[in-house]
């Protein structure tokens, strides 16, 4: 049931959101370097690898420069037009053809390239590669504002992602492929939809009551 309305979902999604998705492919086309899409190979089902489609947001050489696959508060890499596709999500929406031909989901674990993959546990690694990555679920959630966790961190950014963020979001990850059903992929839609419009809010929390605890290592930064 979950695979076919992912199809449905995402198959309607595509055609309501062409003209946006035309238009955002135009505008980047005679912008910033040109290029439409960025493509990276993350991890998904049973540890198989695919190609993840995003809008591009960022200068082409970035895993390469600075902070590699981690962008940063103010990051001087995201190119103009890129900062108000990263704040409005809008860079995700080609990930809509990723659900559509079977990569993805639209609710699940997010996935992960293989060097932040690597930092899950073993264990942690095994669970979450059980079901399909999402375009969205309770890490992204959660970390919708990665940077602000960065930013608020005495540690630097590399640091603060590898010792604070992953472990907490592998519990977060752990934590849905446990309690998965049709109903809290529901709330986790409707939460998604709220975090984009209030960022700052934290209606996730009131919502979902039995979250892992957010760390105090992390409460400290926000």
């Amino acid at each position: 049931m979950k695979r076919f309305l992912d199809i449905v979902l995402s198959g309607f999604a595509l055609l309501v959101l062409a003209p946006v998705l035309v238009l955002v492919a135009v505008i980047l086309r005679l912008t910033g370097e040109g290029e439409v899409f960025y493509r990276q190979i993350r991890i998904g089902t049973h540890g198989r690898e695919f190609h993840l489609l995003k809008f591009v947001t960022m200068l082409k050489d970035s895993p390469n420069i600075g902070t590699g696959l981690l962008t940063t508060r103010d990051d001087p890499r995201v190119l103009p037009v890129g900062s108000f596709l990263r704040r409005t999500k809008i860079n995700e929406l080609p990930q809509l053809m990723n659900v559509f031909r079977g990569d993805m989901a639209i609710i699940g674990p997010r996935p992960q390239a293989r060097p932040h993959f690597e930092l899950y546990s073993e264990e942690v690694q095994k669970v979450i590669t059980q079901v399909r990555p999402g375009l969205s679920g309770i890490g992204s959630i959660v970390f919708r504002n990665e940077e602000a966790f960065l930013a608020g961190s005495d540690k630097s950014p590399g640091q603060c992602y590898a010792e604070d963020i992953v472990p907490y979001k592998g519990d977060l990850e752990c934590w849905y492929v446990e309690n998965q059903s049709l109903f809290l992929d529901f709330r986790l839609v409707i939460l998604t939809c709220i975090a984009i419009v209030l960022p700052n809010r934290e209606y996730h929390q009131r919502v979902l009551k039995d979250l892992p605890e957010l760390p105090a290592v992390l409460a400290d930064t926000k």
